[in-house]
């Protein structure tokens, strides 16, 4: 049996958030499987948290080499993965892709899934180069016309095996998306899933986020469960059982680090959606259970949070050049001095870059409840 704190610390050793290590960023993002990248720049900041002196012009030179591509994958969200994993990960997700993105909006433009099969190698043979949303949808427009272009552009930019192109400073890609098509090789078709995908998808998973659950391996993927628990029976031998707190039936790989509940754990100032907390179905071995509608809003929106002694402790926002942290529960001196450690690092990494990252959001904050905030200097 392993317990709820080895289940954290097992977590944030895969997950490089007990210690900073000294990997590439193309080494980094296979160690932790992926990125959430609906913020430009959350894949930076989250690998600040885990990297040994991040630079991000690093990052940006892999956006740039395409050694690191960003693309609709797990939940049908925007995630930076390393490039030889995009393959296997995107046929994985092809049956949730094909029932999301070819569904209703793709049908009322009188379309048919037939006519995506058909239309899905046109439209990357025009993505060979990047294109721009607007030159996709003057595409769309040009082959079915302007009533029908809306729904299929919908359903097509997520759906079509495409990639998002460097656009702009400072995180490498602005609000106006371009595309290009995958460097990868023939595009899936239909709604069944790819038995070695899936099964490469699992083990990445449970390499970066074990031990799991069928559940979590779901909820992390948004592949669904019976797919999910026929692949992990079909891995027998490369696979190991565990007993979690609750009594449920825990998949991991053999020899994993499983460090002891005890382990120290610095505080940390995650990125906004940071996929630590978006990667079980049950997120309480990171989120206390009474926090987790203050950081998880009801539109989807991830705060950037405090991570203290392996769990959310508050949130973190830039005000006035300092970060405000906001803290749930009563922290130690220590706590906050580390706390302050951190955000003078934070500093350093927004340096001509955005010093108002995710300023957009702060709305949330007149919905949190009354705690104690502090601001630490950057």
């Amino acid at each position: 049996m392993i317990t709820a704190g080895e289940l954290n610390r097992a977590t944030l050793s895969r997950q490089m958030l007990l210690e900073r290590e000294p990997l590439t960023v193309q080494d980094g993002i296979r160690r932790v499987v992926a990125l959430q990248a609906q913020h430009p720049a959350s894949p930076y900041l989250a690998l600040w948290n885990r990297l040994t002196g991040f630079a991000p012009a690093d990052l940006d030179a892999a956006f740039a080499g395409r050694s690191v591509v960003k693309a609709t994958l797990m939940r049908i969200t925007l995630h930076a993965v390393h490039a030889d994993d995009y393959q296997d990960f995107r046929g994985a997700m092809q049956p949730t892709l094909y029932g999301s993105r070819l569904g209703s909006r793709f049908a009322a433009a009188g379309l048919t899934p037939a006519d995506a099969e058909e239309l899905v190698p046109e439209l990357l043979a025009y993505a060979a180069r990047p294109r721009t949303s607007a030159e996709m949808q003057a595409w769309a427009e040009e082959r079915l016309g302007a009533e029908k272009a809306d729904g299929a552009w919908w359903g097509l930019k997520a759906y079509a095996p495409l990639q998002h192109a460097p656009t702009d400073a400072p995180w490498s890609f602005g609000v106006r998306p371009s595309f290009v098509a995958a460097e990868a090789g023939p595009p899936p078709v239909g709604r069944t899933v790819e038995p070695e995908a899936l099964r490469a998808l699992i083990l990445r998973y449970l390499a970066g986020f074990g031990p799991a659950s069928v559940a979590d391996v779901a909820q992390f993927s948004m592949v669904r469960r019976a797919p999910v628990r026929a692949a992990l029976h079909a891995l027998d031998g490369a696979v190991e059982t565990l007993r979690g707190p609750d009594g449920s039936t825990l998949y991991d790989l053999p020899g994993a680090p499983r460090p002891d509940a005890d382990a120290p754990a610095p505080p940390r100032l995650m990125a906004m959606w940071d996929s630590v907390l978006l990667a079980y179905a049950d997120r309480g071995r990171v989120i206390p259970p009474a926090y987790r509608p203050l950081v998880i809003r009801n539109n989807g929106d991830v705060l950037p949070t405090l991570l203290v002694d392996g769990h959310v402790a508050g949130v973190w926002r830039q005000v006035d050049g300092r970060v405000e942290a906001t803290a749930f529960h009563p922290l130690s001196p220590e706590t906050w001095d580390g706390l302050a450690a951190e955000a003078r690092s934070l500093a350093a990494l927004l340096a001509g870059r955005d010093t108002k990252v995710y300023s957009r959001h702060h709305y949330w904050w007149a919905k949190l409840p009354q705690a104690e905030v502090r601001s630490l200097p950057l």
